[in-house]
């Protein structure tokens, strides 16, 4: 379908919606007087469902009820890790309490939207390592990598100049990689971005300086020499959108944002926001 025949919203400014089906988009709209409900259903289903603060990108535009989450990153040796949170066994969780003295918790319930929730890298103790890993496709310049390559630093190091044609030149470069996706199991989408705005986002430049102190201090831990990472899931429909990936973004003002051509969504990966949803549960993990 075109993209401009599933535009959102529609002229007459009504919804659309896709009968069948329910996701975390559908369940985030639910009001808090409808939470306790919700959270009673989710938890009994299955594990760790509920209502679930998280650090994401802004969603700026579209029909996404909110951002997509943001992974902590760390870097080993010059190799690229997303950060996955201890196991907490009186929680029954994976999950890293005020992240880097932010006051935020950060949990492997961030993740579980959009049919994630069943992948096996989300489970808590999954037997998984934590590098980001090439999925080539999206970007040209990852087609110089085999599939399942470990991301380094030395990858980006022309970040400060690289473009595709699509917006400005310099903003920043991206990859698409996978995340704790070893082995014959669900692959879990990530994109990773370098840019110098994340460096002046960690610091607390410029505008930066006004972002929340527990949203500061929780970029601040969470990102390293210019790189951020999201799990790349729209919570519209659980579509995968990308920065700088679709030439046709341009004509929704996203050339430089993170875009989703399914329904024109757009999210900014230089303003991460606070916020809540409702993480769907866990499915009992079987041996």
């Amino acid at each position: 379908m075109p993209l401009d025949e599933d535009k959102y919203p529609a002229e007459t400014g009504r919804r659309r919606f896709v009968k069948g089906v329910v996701g975390s988009a559908a369940l985030s709209s639910v009001g808090a007087g409808g939470l306790a409900a919700v959270d009673a259903t989710t938890d009994a289903a299955g594990e760790g469902g509920g209502t679930t603060q998280f650090v994401g990108v802004e969603n700026t535009d579209g029909p996404a009820p909110r951002g997509m989450p943001i992974i902590p990153i760390e870097i080993d040796g010059g190799q690229i890790n997303g950060v996955w949170p201890e196991y907490d066994e009186d929680a029954g969780a994976a999950i890293n309490r005020d992240f880097g003295g932010s006051g935020i918790d950060y949990s492997s319930a961030w993740f579980q939207y959009c049919g994630m929730q069943t992948a096996e890298g989300i489970y808590p103790q999954a037997d998984q390592d934590n590098a980001f890993r090439h999925s080539p496709g999206t970007f040209s310049w990852q087609g110089e990598y085999e599939a399942g390559t470990a991301l380094t630093v030395d990858m980006f190091s022309d970040y400060q100049e690289w473009g595709n044609g699509i917006g400005r030149a310099g903003v920043g470069k991206p990859a698409s990689v996978t995340w704790r996706s070893d082995g014959d199991v669900t692959s879990i989408p990530v994109q990773i971005l370098r840019s110098v705005e994340v460096e002046r986002m960690a610091n607390g430049e410029g505008e930066y300086a006004e972002l929340p102190s527990s949203v500061q201090s929780f970029i601040s831990a969470a990102t390293d020499q210019g790189f951020i990472a999201w799990l790349n899931k729209c919570t519209h429909f659980c579509c995968v959108p990308g920065f700088k990936k679709n030439a046709g973004s341009a004509n929704f003002g996203a050339a430089d944002q993170i875009y989703c051509g399914c329904h024109q969504s757009v999210y900014d990966p230089f303003s991460p926001v606070q916020t809540t949803f409702v993480a769907l549960p866990r499915p009992p993990q079987t041996e």
